[in-house]
């Protein structure tokens, strides 16, 4: 049966030589009981049904010697001394588990899973997983939302409202920027863009429509920074198109603002 592999790192910083020093993960195994016939355990495993489940919770601060940045102290509030004596990333028991459940029908699932995934590669990791990132399925799924931050997502769909219960089912503690409160967020986020699928592609299993829009580039419909943020890039691709060529020769760009600076480039 699959396994659903949703984690969070915490880092040193956000540069080559960066490396994590906390990871949040939890391991949702699908029970063979709760499947229908018509994709109702979906539902059940992301909490909107009451299911027996079966939920693994990893919470751990991992020891590097790479120093850590005051701008990523910052964020998330870890400090040299609070990994002195821990166990290194790949001696958790965390990753001894992504090792073994690491198979294509399996799903990894993370929030911008580019910049996470990157990290876990850094540490020898190979992936096989399937994957899905809920911050471009959420572009794809939610294209009203100005802002596709996690936080932002955790306030705009009232996640909030719920997120205590879940977080004392689990015994988790949620805080901003940790992982593990994170990846609580982001199993209550992802109910929702299952719930989502269900609605708009009733015919497909929603997972593997979200594994299709965690590989399908987003068209950007307005610039988020610059001078020109709120506005729409159709307007400015009419009105000062040597803008978005600049921003492209010049910029470093996701690929969903690349995708989109290409389409009306070209």
């Amino acid at each position: 049966m699959a396994k659903y592999i949703l984690f969070d790192t915490e880092t040193t910083g956000n540069q080559e030589s960066d490396r994590i020093i906390q990871i949040g993960g939890m391991i949702i195994h699908e029970q063979e009981e709760l499947q229908t016939g018509n994709n109702d355990f979906d539902l059940g495993l992301f909490g909107y049904i009451e299911p027996k489940e079966e939920i693994e919770v990893y919470d751990d601060l991992c020891f590097t010697e790479v120093p850590i940045s005051v701008e990523a102290m910052e964020v998330h509030n870890i400090t040299p001394d609070l990994i002195v004596g821990k166990f290194p990333f790949i001696q958790t028991d965390f990753y001894k588990k992504l090792q073994t459940y690491n198979l294509p029908e399996n799903y990894l699932i993370a929030h911008n899973i580019g910049f996470d995934l990157g990290m876990l590669q850094k540490e020898g990791f190979e992936n096989h997983y399937t994957l899905i990132d809920t911050f471009r399925c959420a572009k794809h799924l939610l294209p009203q939302m100005p802002y596709h931050r996690l936080q932002y997502l955790r306030y705009a769909l009232d996640l909030y409202k719920i997120e205590q219960e879940e977080a004392q089912k689990l015994h988790i503690v949620i805080k901003a920027h940790d992982a593990i409160g994170d990846v609580l967020v982001m199993k209550l986020l992802l109910g929702k863009l299952v719930e989502i699928v269900k609605s708009n592609y009733p015919d497909i299993d929603p997972m593997e429509k979200l594994s299709q829009l965690t590989q399908t580039p987003v068209m950007m419909r307005t610039f988020k920074f610059g001078k020109y943020k709120e506005r729409l890039i159709e307007e400015i691709a009419h009105e000062d198109p040597g803008y978005l060529t600049w921003m492209r020769n010049n910029l470093e760009l996701d690929e969903d603002m690349k995708f989109t600076l290409d389409n009306y480039l070209h």
